[in-house]
């Protein structure tokens, strides 16, 4: 398969993707093809650096970015030859499986919608982010920062997708959907968590197992836990700084390794008919190399079309 890469996309950029792209060719198989968009001298000059063959990628030629503080919609409808839009443009096509950017995250959700459209019947669409368990495991958290405010039904659409991309992508057989709350009672929590809970119950197309507090995240209790995106967000970034916090002192374990979000790479835009997969701004190569084999992975589990499929049913 052919998996696109906005080169230009990322705090790090095009140092940080243009390695992490040698990186992820290592582990790919020989059918493989990835394709990097972006500026082409800065791409040439950046694989001269490495010593590194250009003829091992497809380099699509862009002559605009769109930079992280951007305007996510004004931006893409107005550069139309930036990595990014090209990158959609490209999927859309079909010359591409897959598109990954460490870019401007908004972009790449207004991409996604303009470009490959929302499936029909998903109200809105969603990031997750993965959380390793104590026990080995992971943990799929959503949303993180797609939909601030949303409304209990889009939160009952966040357990389908979550649930559907633990099974198919992560192995994980009739995972355990939990709701994120202040409490494990049904009555506890805001008036969108009791709601959402009330839809949630008795669901037949994932496992729900009721409330989840914060303190049960690194336990084995549930293997999706749904929330808001202003939540997910600030859940996230905790853990991020908790991680940060205990290297800095050398308080380091196999475990407390797992929590590096370089590990994961990105996460995929869930809800859309494509396989896109966006990247922390201040991605590494190693995030880079991740987010690319995600992005492979993702594709070939056929991860939108499964989902067209539970709502069609």
């Amino acid at each position: 398969m052919k998996i696109g890469l906005d080169v230009m996309g990322g705090d790090f950029a095009p140092k940080a993707t243009i390695t992490g792209a040698i990186l992820a060719l290592k582990e790919l198989s020989a059918s493989d093809r990835i394709v990097l968009i972006g500026d082409k001298k800065i791409i040439l000059n950046s694989l001269k650096e490495e010593k590194f063959n250009p003829g091992n990628f497809d380099i699509v030629h862009a002559s605009e970015k769109i930079d992280m503080g951007e305007h996510p919609l004004k931006a893409y409808t107005k550069k139309k030859d930036s990595s990014i839009t090209i990158g959609f443009r490209m999927l859309k096509k079909n010359k591409i499986g897959s598109f990954s950017s460490a870019g401007n995250s908004g972009a790449m959700i207004v991409g996604s919608i303009y470009s490959t459209n929302v499936i029909p019947g998903i109200i809105r669409p969603c990031t997750s982010a993965i959380i390793p368990k104590e026990n080995g495991g992971i943990t799929i958290l959503l949303d993180v920062g797609t939909n601030p405010d949303p409304k209990p039904d889009v939160m009952y659409q966040f357990a389908i997708l979550g649930s559907i991309y633990a099974q198919h992508v992560h192995g994980i057989e009739n995972p355990k959907v939990g709701l994120l709350n202040i409490g494990e009672e049904e009555e506890k929590g805001n008036l969108l968590s009791q709601t959402a809970f009330q839809i949630m119950k008795g669901s037949k197309v994932f496992n729900f197992i009721g409330n989840i507090e914060g303190r049960d995240f690194l336990k084995d209790k549930a293997d999706v836990i749904v929330c808001d995106g202003f939540t997910g967000n600030v859940v996230l970034k905790q853990i991020e700084s908790m991680y940060r916090f205990m290297t800095k002192r050398g308080l380091t374990d196999d475990y407390i390794n797992r929590l590096n979000y370089e590990n994961y790479g990105g996460t995929p835009i869930l809800g859309i008919n494509s396989s896109v997969v966006v990247g922390h701004g201040i991605s590494s190569a190693l995030a880079i190399k991740n987010m690319l084999l995600l992005s492979k992975e993702i594709h070939e589990a056929g991860l939108s079309q499964k989902i067209q499929k539970v709502l069609r049913n």
